[in-house]
């Protein structure tokens, strides 16, 4: 983040959380120690010779930054806004309704020894496999860490649905996501056993052959914005991309805080230097319950055939256009 955005994170801790200047320590440096942690994984020990503080004083301090950011949740998660009948962006027009995309992703923990059976995922490394979601401008809408790495997806999925203040769907719209979920009302998965690396104009090989594989294609594109979220956030900040020496809670608190403070550095920087330099290397491209009243929300991801019967007549739909 920039200079000015590195004021404006301290204003709003201190303004919304009461986050105060210590006799010794200012708020400033508090912030500052903190993303340090964040951003280069640095121990307390290296930190505090940076500060000319002792590790006591950065652990305490970073703790107390750690819970006011957490307390941010309801500021910094976005509400995402469904793609309307107006929309005349390439990627997304087709998927009226769409939120955004949805996937898991696993990041690094340490966890003591007798839990490791459970924390390995399906590469065999230690992890906790992280259910998020974000809109179509990289910002993210839900996080739900703390699964152990071997548990899957669509597992992961009914728990955030079926918690009181979990992931919200409300009916008629729907998130994008992968074959690791449930083509079911609310999150729209491309076929199966189709392919999905082509080109809309290449050559006659190339281009697609089928509605089905024309709808990949097309899903495929519109929910790698996810991907490209992951990748955003991950360069960003050292602490998922590698194990912490901290109890499990609080790594899982840590993984919270980087999808939280991503969110404000987005909000606040017109151009993030980060995605310019995802696209430079040619890569493809909690919600408040305050609005909740009266309206319906998902409670399961049962298949159904009215769903799969949607996703048919938008792949006819794709390909009728695409023939004339």
């Amino acid at each position: 983040m920039d200079r000015n955005t590195f004021g404006r994170l301290c204003r709003l801790l201190k303004d919304r959380c009461g986050l105060v200047d210590k006799k010794f320590v200012t708020v400033e440096e508090q912030v500052a120690m903190f993303l340090v942690v964040l951003s280069h994984h640095q121990k307390t020990r290296v930190v505090g010779f940076s500060f000319t503080r002792s590790s006591q004083t950065v652990s305490r301090y970073m703790h107390v930054v750690l819970y006011v950011v957490l307390k941010l949740h309801e500021v910094l998660l976005v509400k995402p806004e469904p793609v309307d009948e107006n929309c005349t962006n390439a990627r997304w027009k087709w998927f009226k309704g769409c939120l955004g995309a949805l996937d898991g992703t696993y990041i690094y923990v340490r966890v003591p020894t007798t839990d490791l059976p459970r924390y390995h995922n399906r590469k065999g490394q230690i992890t906790t496999n992280t259910l998020v979601v974000c809109d179509r401008r990289l910002r993210f809408v839900y996080v739900f860490p703390g699964w152990e790495g071997s548990a899957g997806d669509s597992r992961i999925l009914r728990d955030a649905l079926s918690r009181p203040h979990g992931l919200k769907v409300p009916k008629g719209q729907y998130y994008l996501c992968d074959n690791g979920y449930a083509n079911s009302d609310g999150f729209m998965t491309p076929y199966k056993g189709v392919r999905y690396h082509l080109k809309e104009w290449g050559p006659a090989c190339e281009a697609p052959q089928t509605p089905v594989e024309l709808f990949d294609m097309r899903h495929t594109k519109a929910r790698n914005i996810i991907e490209r979220a992951f990748a955003v956030m991950k360069m960003r900040w050292g602490i998922p991309r590698s194990a912490r020496f901290y109890p499990i809670d609080v790594q899982t608190s840590l993984i919270i805080a980087c999808f939280l403070l991503h969110n404000f550095i987005r909000g606040q920087m017109e151009v993030d230097p980060l995605e310019v330099q995802i696209d430079s290397q040619g890569d493809d491209g909690s919600q408040s319950d305050a609005d909740d009243d009266g309206v319906a929300f998902i409670q399961s991801i049962e298949p159904t055939t009215a769903w799969s019967k949607k996703r048919d007549d938008l792949a006819a739909e794709m390909w009728l256009d695409f023939n004339t």
